[in-house]
């Protein structure tokens, strides 16, 4: 692309693509994206979920085969009639997912409807229930680098959503947990206690793996033996004078059965002897 350039995309529409078969019926995803490149196109959106494969590997894979990159999701909304909102929320999860997993960004419009989404969420929450909502940042999820968990909390509303800080998630992009607190303070309302093994993340980077591959290969590893350091984190989180729910968990799939309480178990000892007497334990 050159200065002043405007990229033109296309996108996948089931039942009305580039081609249909002999039925009616939409072309197979494979073909469409077939057809695509050899229409000279090089980026598309993702279309209709489900036309697509929505495995990040595999989708991955056939825009690869066929030279492709994603720009975008897109979610068809209703939110005009009633009782829409739960099934609108549900695709928008699914394809922000999918579009982030494959390397698309959320347009303005989507990243104004989502935060403005869940300030709703929050207060709707908090108004009917009395519970604070705590927005937690994700690993290929369109809020998982600092920078992005940063303008999320920017775009916020602090009366309904705050921070879950997801220590593991943070470092797993290089994070820098400890500025987080320190600058957004008043948005820390929750946290996850979690590591990430260097070695591991560097192989993922290296290798422009997904977080599920991540996670089989032990991405997320017990303290002490990776990042970020506990003891700067949780100090941190003291400093703030208020109580604070730390979580303890660690991303196992697959795993053993008998395989996380002797890790629960060694990581309450050493968080103990950080400072810190009282934890809910969980590992997910």
């Amino acid at each position: 692309m050159w200065p002043g350039s405007v990229p033109v995309h296309t996108r996948s529409c089931r039942g009305r693509g580039p081609s249909t078969s002999r039925n009616g019926g939409s072309s197979s995803a494979d073909r469409f994206l077939g057809e695509v490149s050899l229409a000279g196109f090089d980026w598309i959106e993702i279309g209709p979920y489900g036309y697509l494969p929505t495995d990040p590997a595999e989708l991955s894979d056939s825009l690869a085969r066929h030279g492709l990159q994603v720009s975008a999701g897109t979610v068809f909304e209703a939110l005009h009639r009633e009782n829409s909102w739960a099934d609108v929320w549900k695709q928008v999860t699914e394809v922000a997912a999918l579009t982030r997993a494959v390397g698309g960004e959320l347009t303005v419009d989507q990243w104004d409807r989502m935060t403005s989404g869940i300030d709703e969420l929050g207060r709707r929450i908090l108004e009917q229930y009395g519970l604070d909502v705590q927005f937690h940042p994700h690993a290929d999820s369109h809020v998982g680098h600092q920078p992005e968990i940063e303008r999320f909390l920017d775009a916020t509303d602090s009366r309904y959503v705050n921070l879950c800080l997801a220590t593991g998630h943070v470092a797993y992009y290089r994070g820098d947990c400890v500025d987080l607190i320190e600058r957004f303070a008043e948005r820390i309302g929750y946290v996850h206690l979690k590591q990430v093994d260097p070695a591991i993340r560097a192989q993922v980077e290296a290798e422009d793996l997904g977080f599920p591959e991540a996670v089989r290969r032990g991405v997320m590893i017990e303290p002490p033996y990776g990042g970020p350091h506990m003891r700067p984190v949780l100090d941190a989180v003291a400093g703030l004078g208020r109580d604070i729910y730390p979580i303890v968990e660690q991303d196992m799939y697959p795993c053993h059965p008998d395989t996380p309480p002797p890790i629960a178990q060694r990581t309450r000892t050493y968080l103990a002897g950080c400072g810190v007497i009282e934890l809910d334990i969980a590992h997910r």
